[in-house]
């Protein structure tokens, strides 16, 4: 498990290593879901917007696996909840 202050560092990195998003905003929620069951393992909970061109012509289920496969093992780790907005270039 990453400490829990290095998290949304990592989580921008793999996101901009996998999907070279224009356009990248991460913010951790895990406050607002402080007593909740997921997060007594301390993993955390995280909104990811993301804009980039490896979404033009992808459905949102294939746009949202894409950030899950760039994610997988802080999913596994570190990361409880995660809400994705994720958008294509050519949408904006």
């Amino acid at each position: 498990m990453i400490a829990a202050e290095d998290r949304l560092r990592v989580i921008e990195e793999l996101l901009v290593q996998a999907l070279a998003p224009e356009s990248l905003q991460v913010e951790d929620e895990s406050h607002l879901h402080i007593g909740h069951a997921g997060a007594k393992d301390g993993r955390g909970h995280f909104r990811v917007t993301i804009v980039s061109d490896k979404f033009c012509g992808q459905t949102m289920l294939a746009r949202h696996r894409a950030v899950y496969e760039a994610l997988d093992e802080l999913l596994k780790t570190d990361i409880h909840a995660l809400s994705i907005e994720a958008i294509s270039s050519n949408e904006i």
